[in-house]
């Protein structure tokens, strides 16, 4: 109705086309900024001037649950993950495509936290993993189908009935992973990152334990 008024025209005689309001059957026309501008009080506080706060009623906490499947190679020692299940509950979602792609990468940053990314030191302390030549990050054909389904609860402490989802792929992975590398072997500590010559070490170790008992 502002447009309308602003070109003297009827409302169902208004058409808006690239940023420009026109009045159909005339050459009158004005840009979305000038209309806006024309709306702006000369004095008084701006209308576009917003201040809003919500207090929610508590803090959320999502739910999830992930679970690795993985062989080790007995002759490189070379993790190889076969399937990754993780199943999350995020109270409503609002994106679910996005919300997946969420939780791709961040499995896919604790699976590289877990058996890949190394920063490694000389004795003088000087960093030599310092490109992406020397730190192994995951690529793609490190990781599997990753298999994600959701169990969602909306949450009773906000409006929305959301839940947070940022970090939760990050949190879940190297736990599961760690936890399948260690059952894998047949110990229960390794180090992260579990590269092949991390389980090398604990599989000597293991050997040597059980040939002094």
């Amino acid at each position: 109705p502002h447009a309308a008024e602003a070109l003297d025209c009827n409302l169902e005689d208004l058409v808006f086309i690239d940023g420009f309001f026109s009045a159909q059957g005339t050459n009158r026309s004005i840009t979305i900024e000038d209309l806006v501008l024309r709306l702006v009080p000369e004095s008084g506080d701006h209308p576009f001037n917003i201040n809003h706060r919500y207090e929610p009623d508590g803090s959320t906490y999502p739910y999830g649950c992930h679970i690795a499947e993985l062989e080790i190679d007995p002759a490189t020692c070379a993790v190889n993950l076969q399937r990754y299940t993780v199943v999350d509950d995020f109270g409503t979602v609002i994106n679910p495509m996005m919300l997946e792609g969420q939780i791709h990468g961040g499995i896919a940053q604790g699976i590289g936290q877990a058996i890949h990314e190394h920063a490694v030191f000389d004795e003088q302390g000087q960093l030599v993993s310092g490109s992406l030549m020397d730190y192994r990050l995951p690529r793609a054909d490190d990781l599997p189908a990753f298999d994600i389904h959701f169990r969602n609860i909306p949450c009773k402490n906000n409006i929305l009935g959301v839940k947070g989802s940022g970090e939760a792929g990050a949190i879940g992975a190297p736990q599961a992973i760690i936890a399948a590398v260690t059952d894998a072997l047949g110990v229960t500590h390794i180090d992260m990152p579990a590269t092949p010559a991390a389980i090398w070490d604990v599989l000597r170790a293991k050997t040597s334990n059980e040939d002094t008992k």
